[in-house]
């Protein structure tokens, strides 16, 4: 029993608006679930990702509006990528980043693939890697109706970087989970360990996680531009189920059953303080809400419904209703 590859990363947003505008009109995302944090209603959850929100390639945020900067260190969830088809790709966004004038690096390879590192608005360190050589677990497929043309569009999560003091014990809990050690490649700051690649199911850029020990780092302070948590694959119920009594028996503190509506989930800490989660591949976004308008009105689980007058009046408005020719759909 292994996850198969990443599911989704949650990170941290002050500007829902800015944030819902740099990764749709710029990174060409599509919004496929405009939501409520479950655990505090009164602040958006935000998930975009590729035409249907597969599993994989959704990147979610957290609005927090009055959240200080990320002051960076370790222990931490230190880069997200996200993944496009080929090297010629990548080169289409070299010139787009550069045109909305993004904070962000040339072309250079890295791990085996060529890639640009950037940020967004708020720093968040982001990665566009490229599938030119890849082989394993497959992208999602782009929004047709995206700014960005589809032969370019974002497939989804790529290799997610864990910044750590002490690789050892990250390692031991991605052990547990079904990964295995890929390679290893030279740190990023001269003087430092090797970068331990690991990887499980199919393997392949979309189910990699880059383990990076650091110790010359204070602790990172998470706020805006950071990220909360990183959740892996799990096929179904069933093998969430098996999951639980995996962690109780190994006595990792966790939070049990989680019902999430659109997914099913279960989180825990590993020992250098990441907070993994495992998140079911469905039920899926399109639950509550048809394919062709999904993320355009706000939806809320079942469970939240009655909730809805109060809880629209806390949030700022945020539209993001797609403007269609007319008889068109996605």
């Amino acid at each position: 029993m292994n996850v198969t590859g990443i599911h989704h990363l949650s990170a941290m947003t002050a500007n829902a608006k800015g944030n819902y505008d740099f990764y749709t009109k710029v990174l060409g995302l599509r919004l496929v679930k405009k939501t409520v944090n479950q655990d505090d209603t009164s602040v958006y959850h935000l998930f975009y990702g590729d035409e249907k929100g597969n599993p994989g390639t959704e990147l979610t945020f957290f609005d927090i509006p009055r959240a200080a900067r990320t002051y960076e260190g370790v222990n931490s969830i230190s880069a997200t990528s996200l993944r496009v088809a080929d090297d010629e790709a990548l080169r289409y966004w070299e010139n787009r980043l550069n045109e909305h004038g993004v904070d962000a690096e040339p072309i250079r390879e890295f791990a085996g693939r060529n890639v640009i590192l950037f940020r967004d608005p708020e720093g968040q360190r982001l990665v566009l890697v490229s599938d030119e050589h890849n082989e394993g677990v497959p992208g999602g497929k782009p929004w047709a109706q995206s700014p960005v043309p589809v032969e370019y569009g974002i497939l989804g999560l790529g290799p997610v970087k864990l910044t750590v003091r002490n690789a050892e014990p990250t390692v031991k809990t991605l052990e547990l989970l079904g990964f295995r050690e890929k390679n290893r490649i030279a740190p990023l700051k001269e003087g430092q360990p090797d970068i331990i690649v690991m990887e499980t199911g199919a393997g392949g850029s979309g189910a990699e996680v880059h383990v990076e020990p650091r110790r010359d780092l204070p602790m990172e302070r998470l706020g805006k531009g950071g990220v909360h948590h990183v959740a892996f694959r799990v096929n179904n119920l069933e093998e969430l189920h098996a999951w639980i009594d995996q962690v109780n028996q190994e006595r990792i503190a966790n939070s049990g059953f989680v019902e999430r509506f659109y997914f099913r989930s279960l989180y825990f800490r590993e020992p250098n303080g990441i907070l993994f989660e495992l998140a079911t591949d469905g039920p899926g976004f399109a639950t509550d809400e048809p394919l062709e308008t999904l993320g355009e009105s706000l939806s809320l689980p079942p469970y939240l419904e009655h909730l809805r007058e109060k809880i629209e009046s806390t949030l700022a408005p945020l539209d993001t209703t797609i403007t269609r020719k007319e008889g068109e759909t996605s």
